[in-house]
């Protein structure tokens, strides 16, 4: 009976103190000490009288072998926030990252297509794109050469060694020429004349009457008339020789057979290239004149050949006497 009083008296004891420490987590402690928190690591020592639940404030923390020792947390109440620092200064860059490797090279793209080759013959014509006034125009009788003239023939069976199309002058270089200024100067009374010792055409005695003779012809009779200093504006190869347009300085008098050709266009005559026709037929055309014309073919010391645009018939004339007119053609 006295032990189960004791027990009794034991525990209230206990439950009163963990009832005193329960109301003093929220109330002030005597001195000042603070608002008791759980969470605080300052504490408070409070000593209960075992026999009569009193309690003290501990304040050196220490309890006597009467009294239960109980130790609380203390926390002051949190303060209002303080304001933001000011910001800390910007930090320095840093340092750039390593390159990044090279991108793979880019596809290659398709080649293109390659060009037609120009039309060819068995005699080795090749058609040639310089014609037109852009320059890239295939040549062809009636188109703008490239001298500015116009394409009068078409060597599609290379009778004219080493050039491919004959281009006439847009405009006339003479109304009123002789072949030659005297027969001292080109021919002489020994019967030699400019053209025999240079060279023969087909067979002929006389040379320089076919197609691609004119421009040696020309250069033939310059040669002779240029070493009695000849004015080149006095006879009709020099007239052509000293012909010249925006584009092209080479112009010549043409052969026989090359007037001819020229004729052909002159008239309209819409005959077939080459030196078997003779022209005739057809209507003048618009900047060409329907009178003789001098060639660079001569007969002999006395007479040259020529031709009649009025009908396309060819004669000779005296190379002195006669006065023609000179319309150059040039060859490429």
């Amino acid at each position: 009976m006295n032990l189960f009083s004791k027990s009794v008296s034991r525990s209230r004891r206990s439950g009163g103190v963990l009832l005193l420490v329960g109301v003093l987590a929220g109330v002030t402690v005597g001195g000042g000490v603070g608002v008791i928190a759980a969470s605080s690591t300052k504490t408070v020592t409070v000593c209960s009288d075992k026999k009569t639940n009193m309690l003290r404030y501990a304040k050196n923390g220490k309890c006597v072998k009467t009294e239960t020792k109980v130790v609380l947390n203390q926390s002051g109440v949190a303060g209002t926030k303080g304001a933001d620092g000011t910001a800390g200064a910007k930090g320095d860059a840093g340092a750039a990252g390593a390159k990044g490797d090279t991108g793979a090279a880019g596809t290659a793209g398709t080649k293109g297509d390659t060009g037609l080759a120009g039309a060819s013959s068995p005699t080795g014509f090749t058609a040639r794109s310089v014609c037109g006034s852009n320059g890239t125009t295939l040549c062809a009788v009636g188109v703008q050469g490239p001298g500015g003239g116009t394409i009068v023939y078409v060597d599609s069976t290379n009778e004219m060694s080493g050039y491919d199309y004959l281009e006439v002058a847009p405009a006339e270089a003479s109304s009123n020429v002789p072949w030659s200024t005297t027969t001292a100067k080109c021919g002489s009374a020994a019967g030699t004349d400019c053209q025999t010792s240079f060279l023969s055409d087909a067979g002929t005695a006389l040379g320089y009457i076919g197609l691609g003779m004119g421009r040696a012809a020309t250069a033939a009779i310059v040669a002779h008339h240029d070493a009695g200093t000849v004015a080149k504006t006095a006879y009709a190869a020099g007239v052509a020789d000293a012909y010249t347009t925006a584009t092209a300085s080479d112009w010549f008098l043409p052969s026989r057979d090359e007037l001819n050709e020229v004729c052909k266009y002159a008239r309209n005559t819409g005959q077939a290239p080459g030196a078997g026709a003779v022209c005739t037929g057809g209507t003048m055309r618009a900047g060409f004149t329907p009178l003789f014309y001098w060639g660079s073919s001569e007969v002999d010391a006395v007479a040259a050949w020529g031709q009649d645009f009025s009908k396309g018939t060819q004669r000779t004339d005296n190379k002195t006497t006669t006065s023609y007119y000179v319309r150059p053609v040039r060859a490429f």
